[in-house]
């Protein structure tokens, strides 16, 4: 049985928030990928990208995929883009059920607000954010379980994801 409960999405739909409630309700221990990437290098996120780019990013992203995809009874947020590698996401899926979170365009641009998102950092509209959501949606499709964010309180998102991984059949694929 798969112990891990995995959290995808774009940036802003609330894998971090939804992630670290999620454990504390469920007495796993909480992982987030861009936090150990950070403790790793020794380096924001941001600072990251500034100084070797996108592609360091996704290297250190991978390796620390392969990481904690080994580690059980853990939630794991990801950050937005580690879907966009398949090795990633055969990783993740080995020990972990995976959840996808999304949101609306609008309510990602009023979340992410004016917080550094290095893949943002040159047109953070609504509709650069659709753009990418629209790019990306194949690889956010690996999902055993979508829920949409944008009206739900987090409460609600929780108890979703506790049906789902119980057997709860009556949520599969709930965008609503």
């Amino acid at each position: 049985m798969k112990s891990n409960i995995v959290l995808i999405g774009f940036m802003g739909t609330g894998k971090s928030s939804i992630g670290r409630r999620l454990a504390a309700k469920l007495h796993k221990t909480f992982i987030d990928t861009d936090r150990e990437i950070e403790n790793v290098t020794g380096l924001s996120i941001d600072q990251l990208f500034n100084r070797f780019g996108e592609t360091r990013f996704r290297s250190e992203e991978e390796l620390i995929v392969k990481k904690v995809s080994e580690r059980r009874d853990c939630i794991i947020a990801t950050g937005g883009g580690v879907v966009l590698n398949p090795d990633n996401v055969a990783c993740l899926r080995q020990n972990g059920t995976v959840i996808c979170l999304t949101a609306s365009p609008q309510v990602i641009h009023q979340r992410v607000g004016r917080r550094n998102r290095p893949l943002l950092k040159k047109d953070r509209s609504p509709e650069r954010i659709e753009q990418m959501l629209r790019e990306r949606d194949p690889f956010y499709r690996c999902a055993d379980l979508t829920i949409d964010t944008t009206n739900f309180d987090p409460d609600d998102i929780i108890q979703k994801i506790m049906e789902f991984i119980s057997g709860g059949a009556a949520v599969a694929n709930t965008e609503s």
